[in-house]
Parts: structure tokens; sequence; C-alpha cells
């Protein structure tokens, strides 16, 4: 349902775009530093829509990666961690004590 809903607004948003671009469709000048150009405003709202987006949905990814690193890292050390609790109870003497027999021998008497 979530996805429905960005998926939506999405398409409001470049309709909204769209409009507002097809509006605007006179030259206008654009100075690139070393050399200077007339081109359409559409053009120019459009690739600033699309640098935008190429920027954001880059960091996405990029943050995506760093979270599935930190994912895969984690599920690593739980596995290890889950194997030396497996060999410390293979080489327990004696049973461990249950939950409720800690409150039995509780040193301060709350367990009584």
């Amino acid at each position: 349902m979530k996805f429905q809903w960005i998926l939506i607004l999405g398409i409001i948003f470049a309709l909204l775009v769209a409009i507002f671009a097809v509006i605007n469709v006179d030259p206008v000048s654009v100075n690139f530093g070393f050399a200077e150009t007339e081109i359409p405003l559409i053009l120019v709202i459009l690739g600033s829509v699309l640098m935008g987006g190429l920027i954001i949905g880059s960091v996405g990814l990029f943050r995506l990666f760093v979270t599935q690193r930190k994912v895969k890292h984690l599920e690593n050390e739980n596995l290890k961690l889950n194997e030396q609790l497996a060999k410390a109870e293979e080489n327990q003497s004696e049973p461990l004590p249950s939950r409720t027999d800690y409150h039995r021998i509780a040193p301060d008497g709350s367990g009584e």
C-alpha cells in the first residue's frame, strides 16, 4: 500500500513538472562558465529535475549499500556468537539454572 501511494505521488509530481515545463518554453541564456548558449527553458527545467532525481537516487543507493554491508557484518557476528554459545553449553559440566532458580537464590532475598 505504501508503494502505491509513493507511485501516485510520483506521477502527480511528474505531471506538475511537465505542465510547468510546457508552459515555460521561452529561450533562456545559460552560462556554463566557458560558454554561453540559448536553450529553451523547458530543457533547463527537465534537466534540473532529472539531475536532482539522479543525485537523490545515487545517495539512496549508497545508503542502501552501506546498510546491507552492516546487516551482513552483524549477521556474521551473530552466527559466530551463537557458535560460541553452543560450544560453551557443550562444555558446561552441570546444567545452567533456570530463570526461576535465579530468583530463589538471589542474594538479597527478593526472590523469596
